[in-house]
């Protein structure tokens, strides 16, 4: 009876594995398939067209490691951006430029830094 509840739970233990390792390449073939159904609703065949081709390029080619180390890419790209604005506005606040400049600055500081929380955000 002991051996039946560990094989039990180690069967379980397995299959949740194997569903967690498949997770994210499932969730983008999900959500693909859901922009598909949306642009169907719309009468849109040149996005159903196009979303179609990239659900058969997902199912072909996707990995969890790829998904990862693309998201961690993007992550990097938006820390940089953020990090160039802060350099952007840092330089207008030390020139000494006018109001304006600098709320534009600021504002594109405020973009990077919300691009960025939602790459981080983001499964992949």
């Amino acid at each position: 009876m002991r051996y039946r509840t560990i094989l039990g739970l180690s069967l379980f233990s397995l299959t949740t594995f194997a569903q967690a390792a498949d997770s994210l390449c499932l969730q983008k073939e999900q959500e693909i398939q859901h922009e598909i159904d949306l642009a169907r609703q719309h009468d849109n065949q040149r996005r159903v067209t196009g979303l179609e081709r990239a659900l058969t390029e997902a199912r072909a080619g996707c990995t969890d490691d790829k998904l990862k180390a693309r998201h961690q890419e993007k992550i990097k790209e938006q820390q940089q951006k953020v990090a160039e604005r802060q350099k952007e506005l840092d330089q207008e606040r030390a020139d000494g430029d006018d109001k304006e400049k600098i709320a534009r600055r600021e504002h594109k500081l405020a973009e990077a830094k919300r691009e960025l929380k939602e790459a981080q955000a983001a499964p992949y």
